[in-house]
């Protein structure tokens, strides 16, 4: 935050006053970004967004299997019994709690001895079907990641709706729900790289809006990325990195009635890049 702004809250988790955005991603795809105030439940207008982006994507491809991955704040009634009743299904994150943490005590200690014997972190795996005792409405499967390191336990565990016949417990948490950690990577393209934690004006509606300018240009970038850059050397480069390399450059623009030249130093490093993307989005755009 910049003031005294309209929706401003302090957040205790983040140790702050704050706005809590809501993104969406479908790998480096962005789906969605919501700006909220930040004293709600961190699933708060999950359902909808959810709900629209899920009904578009349908109406193109109505078999598609759709997976949602999540961390803790998401793993509420609502949101799991809402999926559950649109044939989506879900990986969520669950905080751990004293219940959780006994139900996996001997997992623990097996780790644990693992671990003193090799001076190796150790993970063992369990699954069980569980539920907490008043927010939830049934039983859920839970994987419970059992680790110990030489730091001490460091349990964690995920609910799921996907059967343990196609996913098994290691499988599930180290390759599936793991991988959503790369997300938390484009959120800091969006927030480091294209600046869309500027929201310095005072009302919620002008900030929304500098958040989308932010996201409008990251849609434009991975565009920029997935046509221009296809094998080149910035194919895999992040939006900071496109931004200094290919955006960020001196050049001399000549304006005149037929036509725009820009006129880069000989030493421009990336200049076969540069051409070959405008080349490339030329093509794309006819």
């Amino acid at each position: 935050l910049h003031g005294q702004q309209e929706g401003r809250f302090f957040h205790g988790y983040y140790n702050c006053y704050c706005y809590l955005p809501l993104y969406v991603f479908c790998g480096r795809h962005l789906l969605a970004a919501k700006l909220r105030r930040s004293n709600i439940d961190a699933s708060k207008g999950a359902i909808e967004e959810v709900a629209r982006i899920v009904t578009q994507i349908r109406k193109s491809w109505p078999r598609v299997r759709i997976i949602l991955r999540a961390d803790s704040g998401f793993a509420r009634e609502a949101l799991m019994a809402w999926c559950e009743q649109n044939r989506v299904d879900y990986v969520f994150g669950v905080a751990r709690n004293e219940r959780l943490e006994t139900k996996i005590a001997p997992a623990l200690a097996e780790a644990c001895q693992s671990c003193r014997a090799s001076g190796q972190a150790t993970r063992v795996f369990r699954d069980f079907l569980w539920s907490t005792k008043d927010s939830w409405s049934r039983r859920r499967r839970v994987v419970a990641k059992a680790e110990w390191t030489t730091l001490g336990a460091n349990p964690r565990f995920i609910v799921t709706s996907l059967k343990p016949e196609r996913w098994a417990a290691r499988a599930l948490y180290e390759d599936l729900y793991c991988a959503r950690g790369d997300m938390e990577n484009r959120i800091k393209e969006c927030q480091l790289d294209l600046y869309a934690d500027r929201t310095s004006a005072h009302t919620m509606r002008a900030n929304q809006l500098r958040l989308w300018f932010a996201s409008f240009a990251y849609v434009l970038i991975c565009a920029l990325r997935r046509l221009g850059l296809a094998h080149t050397r910035l194919a895999e480069a992040t939006c900071g990195t496109i931004r200094l390399k290919l955006l960020k450059i001196g050049a001399q623009v000549r304006v005149s009635v037929r036509r725009i030249k820009v006129a880069m130093a000989s030493a421009c490093p990336y200049a076969d890049e540069f051409a070959l993307a405008h080349a490339r989005i030329r093509a794309a755009a006819r």
